[in-house]
């Protein structure tokens, strides 16, 4: 499905033209819960490599953009982090002809691994001649004038939906306007939880401080659906 004129949703990610787009991966995000004293078991890895293969087998792409948060840990790499980090970019690089990774906020000693890996370190990426631009969005950016369309991650939206007594979570997109520009903000590759539910939890992006009313979500399921708007939404709510 098309997101918007050239973008395409390919389950999690988004491609356009020959560039896949995936952002919030958080690959060590068990074992920082294990610490805590949260137990949870160590799945992610196993389903993220089962759905990043059947996107690449999709998406056929030359340029892949990890949109920020690709480890979990703020500070040290825990051996988690080391371990299937690089597993990851192998897969990304036998898959296409260039792996960029975008520094998020949970990347501040992203550097030792993305030399190890041999791929790039980015704040933000063009395409399009500057007319698409990528970053992650946990921050406050200069946005140039010649820039239409802003992808960001970060935010980890999802969205509820209620079925009678039952609610179900699930990852989407949105689709907004963010100072006159397309805003679309892609869901996260983290499976262990589905992420921030935009309908009843704060915004967290600073691109998201704003009425949100008129943004339309696309969810992330078996397949891709648009629900429309969030304030048609909120109305079964």
């Amino acid at each position: 499905m098309e997101i918007s004129k050239g973008i395409k949703i390919v389950d999690l990610g988004l491609k356009i033209g020959k560039t896949l787009i995936i952002g919030d991966l958080h690959i060590g995000y068990e074992e920082a819960l294990n610490k805590q004293g949260v137990m949870v078991p160590r799945f992610q890895f196993k389903d993220i490599l089962r759905r990043l293969t059947a996107i690449l087998k999709k998406a056929k792409p030359d340029l892949i953009i990890v949109n920020g948060d690709i480890k979990h840990e703020f500070g040290r790499i825990s051996d988690q982090e080391w371990r299937e980090t690089l597993k990851i970019i192998d897969i990304l690089q036998d898959n296409s002809k260039k792996v960029v990774l975008i520094k998020g906020n949970h990347d501040k000693a992203l550097g030792p691994i993305a030399e190890k890996g041999g791929v790039e370190i980015a704040d933000r990426y063009e395409l399009d001649s500057g007319k698409i631009l990528i970053l992650h969005g946990h921050s406050k950016e200069n946005i140039s004038k010649k820039a239409r369309t802003i992808i960001i991650s970060h935010e980890h939206p999802a969205v509820s939906i209620r079925e009678g007594p039952r609610v179900e979570v699930f990852k989407c997109f949105l689709k907004g306007r963010y100072k006159g520009k397309e805003l679309i903000v892609l869901p996260s590759f983290n499976l262990v939880t589905e992420g921030t539910d935009v309908l009843r939890e704060k915004m967290l992006s600073p691109f998201l401080h704003q009425n949100l009313d008129d943004f339309e979500v696309f969810i992330a399921g078996d397949k891709t659906y648009n629900f429309g708007k969030i304030k048609n939404l909120k109305r079964f709510e």
